[in-house]
């Protein structure tokens, strides 16, 4: 349901999607997944949009994958392949994505925000890989490539809670900020970005993608894909 996405394509050239599920917490489900790589494919060569604010509604970013999906096998591919498209299509947008977390990531909001170039944090926000409790390996090297080893093998593990503050000071969030300023400021910020030419953003984004890509797909292959249907698929099914 296009609802479950709110969309605004504004005249200075910023687009922002919104997750808009705040009743179950924001977490993504198939439908969502879709669009926002749609979206994203979208945008990736549009002339107008230059930077790109994922944010939540309501008072959580992300709570993860929705879980109620999980109790369907029929449709265990459809999540996986959505899953395996949504996640790279953040990854390989060739322009500047900022995350305007707004309240918790856990999960999959983790690795959303992880994915994103830059992070505006509420002061509230919380993350967490909660999963790795339930059987799903959480995803590791966009993560130590943004807080380094030590940090991501201690949230990977253990799937403990990280308040903003703490976020912040490791490097993790880029803006701690008012959970009230969290769009202005990610706005403020890609308004900042959008004073360098197009071509020069698209250029240095495509040389960030490029040094991490191959090292990107192989650990993705493995930590998603490989994870998916090894480990967690086979947790479910249990």
């Amino acid at each position: 349901m296009d609802e479950e996405i709110l969309v605004k394509e504004r005249e200075d050239g910023i687009g922002i999607i919104t997750l808009n599920r705040p009743q179950k917490k924001n977490a993504l489900n198939i439908s969502m997944r879709r669009k926002i790589s749609e979206y994203l494919n979208r945008w990736k060569n549009s002339d107008h949009i230059g930077v790109v604010i994922i944010t939540g509604a309501g008072n959580a970013f992300s709570s993860g994958f929705d879980l109620s999906e999980f109790q369907d096998p029929s449709i265990f591919n459809e999540i996986y392949e959505s899953s395996a498209k949504y996640h790279r299509d953040v990854w390989h947008f060739p322009k500047p994505i900022i995350a305007g977390i707004n309240g918790l990531a856990f999960g999959g909001g983790f690795d959303l925000a992880a994915l994103c170039d830059l992070r505006v944090s509420s002061k509230d926000a919380a993350f967490s890989h909660p999963e790795v409790k339930f059987g799903a390996p959480p995803i590791y090297t966009p993560l130590r490539w943004i807080v380094g080893e030590g940090i991501a093998k201690d949230l990977c593990f253990t799937g403990r809670k990280m308040d903003a503050e703490k976020a912040y000071d490791i490097g993790f969030v880029n803006y701690l900020v008012e959970k009230e300023q969290v769009l202005g400021k990610s706005v403020e910020v890609a308004k900042r970005i959008l004073e360098s030419p197009r071509d020069t953003l698209r250029f240095t984004k495509s040389f960030m993608i490029k040094q991490t890509e191959e090292s990107f797909e192989k650990a993705f292959s493995i930590e998603h894909d490989q994870a998916f249907k090894e480990v967690l698929f086979k947790h479910l099914k249990k």
